[in-house]
């Protein structure tokens, strides 16, 4: 029998109309959709599920989209996007800080709502986002024999991976490609792995200016497309992004370590210190 291989999605909001877009959205993108108004219900339809992407509306009756995030992040490494009609910035960093990966501003395009949903679903996911409990268990790599070595063939060397394109360090910041982590001062940090994509461009590019559409373009998939048209809701989301990632690295935009703005065009890395 063939393997069965739709994508599953819950819906948690509780107004209806954008409730019954939203399912149409993803029914039209090849997703098994479930819904309900209610938080509560919501983590448990998670639980039940498992699904690879929830919307969430932050404005919910019983409890809001932020608990209800933070619950969900116990048990499930799902891709998170908050729907809200709230465009502040400090509300929108308490969403991100919850553990959704991406926000969209109510009202919003379904095309815009869709694409963003399959550009999450074509990045990696990070390893180290749930909790212990739900982690799954590491798994031994085969063993592989080592080569024979007589007079006539001298013991050679292993090949290493080429390390410097993937660990990046800065002014006390390691990030780690292969094993997608942080650390700052030797001390771990926790980014989601939109923050974790996003420095790591910004670290690639060293001193080269990235402009908000041009890191829009490059975290929507592998394949950057130059001339992909970016909406300001996805530039404001890098801002929120930077200005979140600031505050994790404890980052002064005025005299920055990291990640310096060039205003009216976009960021880059900071001089070194």
């Amino acid at each position: 029998m063939a393997e069965d291989t739709r994508r599953t999605a819950v819906v948690i909001e509780d107004d209806a109309d954008i409730r019954i877009l939203v399912e149409t959205v993803l029914r039209q993108a090849g997703f098994d959709v479930t819904s309900t108004a209610s938080g509560t219900e919501g983590v448990e339809l998670v639980r039940e599920k498992q699904p690879s992407v929830v919307t969430l509306d932050i404005g919910l009756l019983d409890i809001d989209g932020l608990e209800v995030a933070r619950r969900v992040r116990l048990f499930s490494d799902c891709y998170i996007v908050m729907l809200t009609a709230q465009s502040d910035e400090a509300d929108l960093l308490f969403g991100l800080e919850s553990g959704a990966d991406d926000y969209v501003i109510k009202p919003f395009r379904p095309r815009e709502l869709r694409a963003r949903i399959e550009a999450m679903l074509r990045r990696p996911r990070s390893s180290s986002t749930l909790a212990p409990d739900a982690a799954t268990p590491p798994v031994e790599p085969a063993r592989v024999p080592e080569p024979r070595v007589t007079n006539a063939d001298p013991p050679r060397p292993a090949l290493q991976p080429a390390r410097d394109e993937l660990v990046y360090s800065h002014n006390g910041l390691t990030l780690n490609a292969d094993t997608r982590t942080v650390e700052l001062d030797a001390a771990e940090l926790e980014l989601t792995r939109t923050e974790f994509d996003l420095l790591k461009s910004i670290l690639q590019s060293k001193r080269r200016v990235r402009s908000k559409a041009d890191l829009v373009r490059e975290l929507r998939d592998d394949i950057y497309i130059a001339n992909d048209f970016v909406s300001e809701s996805e530039e404001r989301s890098i801002e929120v992004h930077v200005a979140n990632l600031r505050r994790k690295l404890a980052d002064d935009p005025k005299h920055s370590r990291w990640i310096e703005t060039v205003r009216g065009v976009g960021y880059r890395l900071s001089v070194m210190v």
